[in-house]
C-alpha cells in the first residue's frame, strides 16, 4: 500500500525538530537494556545520529525498551575509542566525558549549547583511559545517597535534557527543519519514509529519488521497488 499522507505529515513532524549537533559517544556498553534505553532517550530529545564504540566480535543489540527507537536513530559504530572522538571532533563538537575525579566539574556549570557529545562508558567501569584523555571536559552528575554514580542510560537521560533545557532557554531548540541541513533532511526523511527503497538505491549506486508535497515518489523506478516500505 502507499505511503499514507498523515504518516508523511508525522515523519516530518519529528524530522522538523531533529538536532545534529547534540549527541551520545558509548564506549564498550554492552547490556542490550541500556542501550535501548539510551537511544530511546536520543529519539525523545531529537537527537539525528549517536555513536557507539564496540567490540569487534559483537554487534549493538537492543529490546523492547527501545520501543523501535533505533529505526529513527541513526547509530555510527567505531571500534576504536580514538577513531570515534577523532570524527566527532573534526565536525565540531566538544566532548563532554562523564567522570569521578577531582577535574571532574558539575553538568550544570556546562554550557551546552554549542555543537556537545556526551561520552559515556560501560555499566561497570565507566569511560576509557584514552576516553579520558581525550575529551574536552570532565563532567559529573553529583549525587546525594551511597551510590557514587547513575545508571550510565539514566546519565545519559539526564545529560540530554539539561543540554536541552539550556537550549530552550536560549530559543535554540528548533521546530521548522533547521536543526539539520537541508540535504540531510531530504536524506533522512526519504530513508525514513522508503527504507527499503533507500536501501535498493544505496546497492545500485542510485541517488535517492524526489518526493512530491504528498511524499509519493515522482522519479520513474520500477514498481516492485516503488511500492516497497
Amino acid at each position: 500500500m502507499p505511503l499514507l499522507p498523515r504518516r508523511f505529515e508525522r515523519l516530518k513532524s519529528v524530522l522538523n525538530k531533529r538536532i545534529s549537533d547534540l549527541t551520545i559517544l558509548i564506549e564498550n556498553v554492552q547490556k542490550p537494556h541500556n542501550i535501548s534505553a539510551i537511544i530511546r532517550s536520543c529519539d525523545a530529545v531529537g537527537v539525528l545520529e549517536a555513536y557507539a564504540i564496540f567490540n569487534k566480535k559483537k554487534f549493538l543489540t537492543f529490546n523492547s525498551t527501545a520501543q523501535g527507537s533505533q529505526k529513527w536513530v541513526q547509530i555510527n559504530q567505531y571500534k576504536e575509542t580514538n577513531e570515534a572522538i577523532k570524527v566527532l571532533k573534526s565536525k565540531g563538537f566538544k566532548l563532554y566525558g562523564t567522570n569521578l575525579n577531582p577535574k571532574s566539574i558539575d553538568y550544570r556549570e556546562c554550557d551546552f549549547n554549542g555543537p556537545t557529545a556526551f561520552v559515556l562508558g560501560a555499566e561497570k567501569w565507566g569511560i576509557s583511559r584514552e576516553a579520558t584523555s581525550l575529551v574536552d571536559e570532565q563532567i559529573y552528575i553529583p549525587m546525594r545517597g551511597m551510590v557514587e554514580s547513575l545508571n550510565v542510560s539514566v546519565a545519559a537521560s539526564a545529560l540530554l535534557f539539561e543540554a536541552i533545557r539550556q537550549r530552550q532557554v536560549a530559543n535554540m531548540i528548533p521546530e521548522s527543519g533547521e536543526g539539520i541541513s537541508q540535504e540531510t533532511y531530504k536524506e533522512k526523511i526519504f530513508e525514513w519514509a522508503y527504507p527499503e527503497v533507500a536501501q535498493w538505491c544505496k546497492s545500485e549506486g542510485r541517488k535517492y529519488p524526489e518526493l512530491n508535497e504528498k511524499g509519493e515518489i515522482i522519479d520513474d523506478l520500477p514498481r516492485t521497488k516503488k511500492m516497497r516500505y
